[in-house]
């Protein structure tokens, strides 16, 4: 059968993973996520159903491409560190350099995030996303000291990276004043000292990178 869906004037025949993303936004915060379809989506952003799911394999997908995508960058970071860099470091460097999020980002991530948190369907599938990013540190902790991947410590840092990752996001989007990376940077270095007491002092507010 041939696609029938129009297409908006102008616009070239590929519709782009990202244009997706951003009709779903926009669609889920005027009609909610429950009452958006894929079909809706798709003609929004002048193309097919079938063209959707070239992209995702559902329409919460579009709120976790971006987040995905970085967990896959991460694990290249990590491998990508020279051995005789300390672990922490390699860790904080390889975080550092997968966020290019700037303050004109801010916007449509705070509107991605209130979505996730309050549609309980996405609350609920959140966890295998964080799972997935906290699991390329860990594993990258384990290889480095060669430890089993499930034993304490590559699974403490793991954890408390994606802790202290998602505490600078969030004081980011709070502050909207400098680049992500500048938070994910203060940190994180808080964090590899072990957050002793001269580096509890301020957080990074008014800052420009």
């Amino acid at each position: 059968m041939p696609e029938t869906t129009p297409r908006k004037p102008g616009r070239p025949p590929s519709t782009s993973a990202v244009e997706l993303e951003r009709e779903a936004l926009r669609l889920f915060g005027e009609h909610g996520f429950e009452h958006t379809t894929v079909e809706m989506i798709a003609a929004a952003a002048g193309t097919s159903r079938r063209t959707f799911f070239r992209y995702f394999d559902s329409k919460a997908g579009t709120l976790w491409r971006a987040f995905d995508a970085e967990v896959t960058k991460l694990r290249e970071q990590l491998a990508a560190v020279p051995e005789d860099v300390p672990v922490m470091t390699a860790v904080r460097l390889a975080v550092v350099a997968v966020n290019h999020y700037r303050a004109a980002d801010v916007d449509e991530l705070r509107a991605r995030m209130s979505m996730i948190g309050s549609v309980p369907e996405l609350a609920a599938s959140s966890a295998v996303h964080y799972d997935a990013w906290e699991r390329a540190v860990s594993d990258f902790v384990a290889r480095r000291r060669g430890l089993p991947a499930d034993s304490l410590y590559p699974l403490a840092v793991g954890h408390a990276t994606l802790a202290t990752c998602r505490a600078a996001f969030e004081r980011w989007t709070v502050n909207a004043d400098a680049d992500l990376t500048v938070y994910l940077e203060a940190a994180l270095c808080a964090l590899g000292d072990g957050f002793t007491d001269d580096v509890l002092v301020a957080e990074p507010v008014r800052l420009r990178a």
